[in-house]
């Protein structure tokens, strides 16, 4: 059982035509991005200025390449799931490349896959257990544009950088017991079944996860230039 309730979009339902015409574009267009999509992993995310504010995330990504991945993020698995967010997750190895200043907007996975919190729906845990090794090493940058939690029925405001768990006693013990109700899982099993893995060789980065601080997206009003003053090149 994955059902799970959330307030309803506003706006008329699909009409008819516009499912015939979606069955029609759908058998002509490429949907190659989409296509690359791979797997399923649920987790949860919370706001990186308010770590009260959490939400069940699902994540469907994708492989760039062998070191970095990109997922689209919905608040349920089922077909009326809202698009919520994106993550990008990147190996050891090229977070260490990035800017001191950048450091602090990506989070650390260890955690959550050791704790067993993060997991793929469906999965038999050996087979899941293969790719997690892999994933206990990354870190993500993840931004939400829906903020579901409050109830919302359109994605308002400016986006919200959010983190991942980092410690026991973290996430509401409700939220936890909703996902094992709903997905059959034991997250405690898990945890006990993950305990090998070993997560980034240098250790969590400490600009990582907001360098245990809380960061707060802002939208700030600035002059911009008329176009006629934008310099102009011909080639």
């Amino acid at each position: 059982m994955t059902s799970k309730h959330h307030p309803e979009v506003p706006g008329d339902s699909t009409e008819t035509s516009t499912a015939l015409l979606e069955t029609a574009t759908a058998a002509i267009q490429g949907f190659g991005p989409i296509n690359k999509i791979h797997q399923h992993l649920c987790a949860f995310h919370f706001y990186s200025d308010d770590m009260t504010r959490q939400v069940e995330a699902h994540h469907f990504c994708a492989h760039q390449n062998e070191e970095m991945r990109q997922c689209l993020i919905y608040d349920s698995p089922t077909a009326d799931a809202r698009l919520i967010g994106v993550e990008y997750l990147v190996s050891e190895n090229l977070f260490l490349t990035l800017p001191d200043s950048e450091k602090p907007l990506w989070h650390s996975h260890e955690y959550e896959v050791k704790s067993g919190v993060l997991f793929m729906p469906g999965v038999p845990g050996p087979i899941q257990r293969q790719d997690l090794e892999n994933v206990v090493k990354t870190y993500g940058k993840t931004y939400h544009f829906w903020q579901v939690d409050k109830g919302d029925t359109l994605p308002l405001g400016v986006p919200q950088l959010m983190m991942s768990l980092t410690r026991d006693g973290q996430v509401y013990d409700h939220l936890v017991k909703d996902v094992e109700k709903r997905f059959g899982m034991d997250f405690d099993k898990e945890r006990h079944n993950r305990a090998y893995m070993t997560g980034p060789v240098h250790g969590i980065h400490p600009k990582a996860n907001a360098a245990g601080k809380g960061l707060k997206t802002v939208l700030r009003a600035v002059d911009i230039n008329p176009v006629d003053s934008v310099p102009r090149i011909f080639v």
